[in-house]
């Protein structure tokens, strides 16, 4: 009996003992990461709010620029503003003396594995990008690529949507648009419209030089400068083509364009110039007995 309250009373000693002990590296521990602690969170509290400030900074000096895009702007104040939290949360692991080194490590293998997998998006960003800095078109431009024609209703960072001539929408992947050439209707002010008229060999050329002379200067949107030049363009198998070069106003071009060709037509049927159909002359040789 005497033992066993020995061997008690000795477990109780060692238990309260080893409690103490705990208890003295815990607080060992306490006091050793409590300044880190603290500074942690007041170096999150500052990165964040330096990250925000940042954020507003470069939005603000994107501004300024005349002919910056909106969508780019955000992406690039967004991209900033990370940039800033990733570098306060590095910091923070260094201040409970985590090794960034192997993080940055890993993150480097995920990033790069993630940009594998998201090729194609990641391309598309990248175009997007690209669009919205050298601006080849903007919003409201009517434009030609290899997989799209239409009007630009948006530039995003994954796709641009169109909408067509016969009013359908089009969404197409900023990589196909930037990897084609772009044909920009809209972009220059002024835009050159050929009109060609083919008359009948027996007609008078210089008649139908003049009825051209007339119709160029009588359309108020016909620019004098460059004046329009008139020329024979072809003497084709049955007709003589004439061709009035004339330039107008991008803005006009398509409604300008089409009223010529209907001037024109009105014009040399009053000085009686025939605008003759294909023909071909078929000649027959009697063959002998």
């Amino acid at each position: 009996m005497e033992n066993t309250e020995q061997f008690v009373e000795g477990a109780v000693t060692n238990f309260g003992d080893a409690a103490a002990a705990m208890w003295a590296a815990a607080s060992a521990l306490i006091i050793e990461y409590a300044f880190s602690v603290v500074g942690a969170i007041v170096i999150l509290i500052i990165g964040y709010i330096i990250a925000g400030f940042v954020r507003r900074w470069v939005y603000s000096a994107l501004k300024r620029f005349r002919n910056a895009d909106e969508t780019l702007n955000l992406f690039l104040a967004r991209g900033a503003r990370y940039t800033v939290l990733i570098l306060v949360f590095v910091t923070v692991l260094t201040q409970f003396g985590v090794q960034t080194a192997s993080i940055i490590a890993a993150v480097g293998a995920a990033g790069l594995a993630i940009g594998l997998a998201l090729q194609g998006t990641l391309q598309n960003i990248a175009a997007g990008i690209m669009l919205l800095f050298l601006r080849p078109f903007q919003v409201g431009d009517f434009i030609e690529t290899a997989n799209a024609t239409g009007v630009v209703k948006e530039i995003g960072l994954f796709a641009t949507e169109f909408e067509t001539l016969d009013g359908l929408y089009l969404l197409a992947p900023n990589s196909e648009v930037w990897g084609s050439p772009v044909t920009n209707y809209s972009r220059l002010p002024n835009r050159r419209f050929d009109l060609v008229v083919g008359i009948a060999y027996d007609d008078d050329i210089n008649k139908a030089f003049a009825a051209f002379e007339d119709i160029a200067a009588s359309h108020e949107k016909v620019l004098t400068d460059p004046e329009p030049f008139i020329y024979v363009s072809s003497l084709g198998d049955s007709a003589v083509e004439v061709t009035c070069r004339v330039w107008m106003s991008t803005a006009d071009w398509w409604k300008t364009s089409r009223e010529l060709i209907k001037i024109a037509k009105e014009r040399f049927d009053a000085d009686g110039l025939s605008i003759p159909f294909p023909q071909r002359d078929v000649h027959l040789f009697k063959e002998e007995a």
